[in-house]
């Protein structure tokens, strides 16, 4: 039924609020005290930013910790850019917040696990990336025998660049 109210979904979204005014602090003020935070996130998400060799490395989920050694750590409404080292190479990377799998600060034995959104609206979200990076029309298959429909998003364009 469409016009159920999705409280799971509702809770996430709150939960992931959770983690993005507490990195949100970390990127004023700094680590504070004894804290420092796992961030496990899924690496296929649309909008993940890794490095090739990253990606390699961990082709489905990562952690990483935010404690001694991170530097430029910028949060935003849908996700966060951190610059880590990795075997004494810096990389830059970003995590969309629907990326997040798990958050744990062990200073303080707080965590919160995620429920990974379904697959399909993963490669729905994928598209709509794509669509709005390239300016093209959308492709999706509608489930009626193979014939597509073509969406357009210019309508629902956000004109605000980040």
């Amino acid at each position: 039924m469409d016009d159920e109210i999705n409280y799971e979904e509702m809770v996430q979204d709150g939960l992931r609020g959770v983690v993005r005014e507490t990195l949100e602090r970390v990127a004023e003020e700094g680590i504070i005290g004894l804290h420092h935070f796992y961030i496990s996130f899924n690496t296929n998400f649309p909008g993940v930013q890794l490095s090739e060799a990253l990606k390699e490395r961990h082709p489905e989920e990562m952690t990483i910790v935010l404690q001694h050694q991170f530097w430029g750590l910028e949060v935003e409404d849908d996700g966060f850019y951190v610059t880590l080292s990795f075997n004494d190479t810096q990389e830059r990377i970003y995590t969309p917040f629907a990326a997040l799998l798990s958050f744990m600060d062990p200073s303080v034995k707080f965590g919160l696990q995620f429920t990974p959104p379904p697959i399909f609206d993963l490669e729905e979200e994928a598209l709509a990336i794509e669509s709005m990076e390239s300016g093209a029309p959308v492709k999706a298959d509608s489930g009626d025998g193979g014939k597509d429909n073509v969406v357009t998003l210019d309508a629902f364009r956000d004109n605000k660049k980040k």
